[in-house]
């Protein structure tokens, strides 16, 4: 069952986010250490939730949250939207400032490769104002760009930093 919870939900949740990211995140292959997860949960996630437009949607399996996604408004004057418009001035006059920003998305690693982060992915997706959305995501043959791309995300920068690349979709109201 996914749902949509909105941000006092979502700070409510955080314990059970933080394992989440934690056990997606800190598996082999990407090794983010455990405070990695607390800096997600204590400082991320709160900052984000306050931002316009936030959506979190969540997966649950016998009432435990399984996976999540969220994102919210980017403008221009938060950290990522610049850092993109420095990197590539060409790209930000299309794409950045009131776009979707896709900020997270992580599934339990005992819930993985069962279509999950494709609904979640969807449920994010659905019904957004926006007509343009962004995200950033691991370079390389991973399994979240292969998503993404299977859900009509274009490649924009395939290096924004050494490790990620940065992917924009034109979204239909």
């Amino acid at each position: 069952m996914i749902e949509t919870l909105g941000a006092k939900a979502a700070s409510a949740a955080a314990d059970d986010l933080r394992e989440v990211y934690f056990s997606a995140f800190g598996a082999p292959g990407y090794d983010e250490p455990a405070e990695r997860a607390d800096q997600f949960a204590d400082e991320q996630l709160p900052t984000h939730a306050a931002r316009p437009g936030f959506k979190l949607v969540v997966a649950r399996s016998a009432g435990a949250i399984t996976g999540f996604a969220y994102g919210f408004t980017g403008e221009r004057g938060q950290w990522w939207p610049d850092r993109i418009a420095e990197a590539a001035p060409e790209i930000a006059a299309e794409w950045v400032g009131g776009h979707f920003e896709f900020v997270e998305l992580a599934v339990a690693a005992s819930a993985q490769r069962q279509g999950l982060g494709a609904d979640l992915h969807d449920a994010l997706m659905a019904d957004l104002p926006h007509s343009k959305a962004l995200l950033s995501t691991y370079t390389g043959d991973r399994p979240a760009p292969r998503l993404y791309r299977r859900k009509g995300w274009q490649l924009l920068l395939p290096h924004l930093t050494p490790t990620a690349a940065l992917y924009g979709k034109h979204l239909t109201r």
